[in-house]
């Protein structure tokens, strides 16, 4: 769905017998028939979520090769199509998307046009193509504020795992620059959420033990939102 490569034995039964893997056992580039049936399996799976009152959108994190051009434009429009009626979340993973002022606009257009979310994202300040600057700008009826952490050591070390990629915890003024982009943000969007995405451990504050950094830094971004006033 995000344009990814995937391993040919976690695709349905049905899927493996029409698509063949290459030599390392995965599905490049998948023909848009089999992507469809790909959406069709996948909507049907969160139905029952949505149904419940309890599904606030889908996350697009697009593959970090997907750049400008015509066809990742026809691509995203045929996604919307296959998710009608789901808040979708977009979340691009290559610079060239905000490369200027005049790029980020027609970025921007495009994803409101579209009634696509922009997924905003903190991440290590670095000119790397795949990462995106800080857009908080809101396109649609949800905010969405992803956060990397900012560790630019291992965001590119080849053979990483994802666990070293995200192992960050926030210092609270590195938070605290997120108060008044929240405060706005929640303004303009009908509904906003914000999720850490930093899942590595860390040792606990006292030098013992560990904790594990997604609630950790949720809980540090509640209290500083809170001493700030915010809800």
């Amino acid at each position: 769905m995000t344009r990814h490569g995937v391993k040919h034995e976690v695709l349905p039964a049905e899927l493996q017998e029409l698509l063949e893997p290459d030599e390392r056992g995965r599905v490049e580039r998948m023909p848009r028939d089999a992507r469809g049936e790909v959406f069709r399996a996948f909507r049907e799976m969160v139905e029952p979520i949505r149904a419940a009152g309890k599904l606030g959108g889908i996350l697009l994190q697009l593959a970090p090769y997907v750049v400008v051009k015509p066809q990742s434009y026809e691509y995203l429009e045929w996604t919307g199509e296959q998710l009608k009626g789901y808040d979708v979340l977009v979340e691009f993973r290559h610079r060239s998307w905000f490369e200027d002022e005049k790029q980020t606009e027609e970025t921007l257009g495009f994803l409101e046009r579209n009634g696509f979310a922009n997924v905003v994202v903190d991440a290590p300040r670095s000119d790397a193509k795949n990462l995106i600057p800080t857009v908080p700008a809101v396109t649609g009826r949800v905010a969405y504020v992803r956060f990397h952490g900012r560790n630019a050591k291992t965001w590119n070390v080849r053979g990483g795992s994802a666990a070293d990629r995200f192992d960050y915890l926030y210092p609270e003024e590195e938070l605290r620059e997120w108060v008044a982009p929240v405060r706005q943000l929640e303004a303009e969007a009908e509904e906003a959420y914000a999720l850490m995405n930093t899942n590595a451990r860390s040792p606990g504050p006292d030098g013992w033990g560990e904790i594990a950094q997604g609630p950790a830094n949720a809980q540090a971004l509640a209290r500083v939102l809170s001493d700030a006033g915010s809800g």
